[in-house]
């Protein structure tokens, strides 16, 4: 049986606590749900809005969100889990690096408008490196997957 831990959303005035993003480089909007049983899971979502900076140039006239972000999406969700993690062992949340990207997939472009939702699964911990498969859906449709490895500093 799965549990949300969270008593509610964690916001994003709230996440700029845990992340040292900022705008407009900070890409997660909300965190929805965490649990730790089965598997360590969080599902958060970014809002993607006509007025991002990077839409004026990716691309004039046709706005596709770069894959480079949706991957940077997921890394600060998985960036979030292991912090909140931390913070229910008692520990304080470190820095977190994104190492390397591995299957990274695209299935569909994320346009203005869309719901960017954002699940990552923490497959293993070992020597303060972190392994998550991330998976990122627009109307329940998945749009990108990849597997993150990041490092604790």
């Amino acid at each position: 049986m799965t549990k949300n831990i969270l008593p509610g959303p964690i916001e994003a005035a709230e996440i700029s606590k845990y992340l040292p993003h900022r705008y407009p480089f900070l890409l997660l909007d909300r965190v929805l749900s965490m649990q730790t049983e089965p598997e360590k899971k969080l599902v958060g979502m970014k809002n993607v809005a006509t007025n991002e900076p990077f839409f004026q140039g990716h691309f004039p006239g046709n706005p596709v969100m770069p894959g480079v972000l949706i991957i940077e999406s997921m890394a600060q969700a998985a960036g979030m889990l292991a912090n909140l993690d931390a913070e229910l062992h008692g520990k304080t949340g470190e820095l977190y690096y994104l190492v390397k990207v591995d299957k990274a997939r695209f299935n569909r472009t994320v346009v203005p408008g869309d719901q960017l939702i954002l699940e990552v699964v923490q497959k293993r911990i070992i020597r303060r490196m972190g392994l998550y498969y991330c998976e990122a859906f627009v109307d329940g449709q998945p749009v990108a997957r990849c597997d993150l490895l990041c490092a604790g500093k």
